[in-house]
């Protein structure tokens, strides 16, 4: 059964609306259709001015209210300001056909920068301790995902070798199975899925869990996949489903990735960090151009 959205807590107005426009009542969702289009207007009009730029009754208003789970149109009216007082919200820059390049510019880094504000303030961070923790102490460490996750995959297996760690990130199915039966204590499978509901990919989790690994999630909500792990890092996005916006959920997992690995090289001996550096300054020096 689907969660009733009305119960989240304090979670962003702006969302829900988004979240449930399509169960609403057509005149309801009129209503929703102005509070997403300009929500600092809404946030300063009455029950009537509301109606008025939504076509509908004013019953129609208190209506709404309430079908989004709060107590009255008050009520719903301090719940906006607080969606706005977070940032601007994921809803107001939905990319529209006539957008010029500087809007699409601006409503982009808008975007992004809420979202992965969203995501900062929704993570776990007892959870994200445990994960450094366990990844500190692995003797080798397996990345595993799909599509958008493999890349964050690929990206996590260039950074985490640099503290003297063996890993590999097998982006092929059957690698990965083969990969994951031979984990054993002291390994750590750190599977990654947005949607924590892709089939091979709770299987491999189950699969290294069985074999003794320590297993680690990155995720974007509860799902079937938490289950199968020691540790779930949770990365909530406002994610939508408009065919123009950038995928936020792997921009939120690459910063995490990168929160992870920043902490486990301030973990290592000031030995490993010292060849670290070194190995930076090689790499600098290789991109300066010689002269001729």
């Amino acid at each position: 059964m689907r969660p009733d959205l009305r119960d989240a807590g304090g979670r962003n107005i702006i969302e829900i609306i988004r979240a449930m426009r399509a169960e609403l009542r057509k005149s309801d969702r009129k209503v929703a259709d102005v509070v997403l289009k300009d929500p600092q207007r809404i946030l300063n009009a009455t029950v009537g001015e509301t109606a008025t730029l939504a076509e509908v009754s004013q019953p129609t208003v208190l209506r709404f209210a309430m079908a989004i789970g709060c107590k009255g149109f008050q009520d719903f009216k301090i719940r906006l300001a607080q969606s706005l007082a977070f940032g601007t919200p994921a809803t107001h820059s939905v990319l529209l056909d006539t957008d010029d390049p500087e809007t699409v510019a601006e409503k982009i880094f808008e975007y992004t920068m809420t979202s992965l504000d969203w995501a900062r303030s929704h993570l776990d961070r007892t959870a994200l301790r445990k994960a450094i923790d366990i990844l500190a102490q692995a003797r080798t460490i397996e990345f595993f995902g799909f599509g958008a996750s493999g890349i964050v995959a690929r990206d996590a297996q260039q950074k985490f070798p640099l503290f003297g760690v063996p890993c590999g990130a097998q982006l092929d199915s059957h690698q990965q199975i083969m990969i994951a039966s031979m984990m054993k204590q002291g390994d750590v499978a750190f599977v990654i899925s947005n949607t924590g509901t892709t089939r091979s990919i709770i299987e491999i989790a189950r699969i290294a869990r069985a074999n003794g690994a320590a297993v680690i999630c990155l995720t974007g909500s509860e799902s079937p996949l938490t289950s199968y792990c020691d540790v779930a890092l949770i990365v909530e996005t406002l994610e939508n489903t408009n065919m123009y916006t950038p995928t936020i959920s792997r921009i939120a997992a690459l910063v995490v990735i990168d929160v992870l690995s920043t902490s486990v090289a301030m973990r290592r001996p000031i030995e490993d960090q010292a060849r670290i550096h070194n190995m930076k300054r090689q790499l600098s020096d290789m991109r300066k151009v010689q002269p001729i």
